[in-house]
């Protein structure tokens, strides 16, 4: 497969090749990594709606869509106290 060229700041550039040496890895093989291990958005929501049957089929566990906002909110809630300095 011939390979794309990519452009970015240099800075990030840096910061990526820091990540992959420490590693152990090209720059090049850790961002082939990345790309295969990330998830798109549908990939994703794929995935939640599969969590989201098993729960319902384990336990019967089935928020409302408020529910899940809500939810969702006080996760975002409890992360910003957490990444707080």
């Amino acid at each position: 497969m011939p390979d794309a060229n990519v452009r970015i700041p240099e800075e990030a550039k840096d910061r990526l090749a820091a990540i992959a040496a420490a590693e152990g890895l090209s720059l090049r093989a850790y961002l082939a990594r990345l790309a295969e291990t990330m998830l798109t958005p549908a990939e994703r929501a794929e995935r939640a709606q599969k969590a989201r049957a098993a729960l319902r089929a384990w336990n019967g566990y089935d928020p409302t869509a408020a529910e899940q906002h809500a939810l969702d909110g006080e996760l975002d809630r409890r992360l910003a106290q957490v990444q707080r300095p």
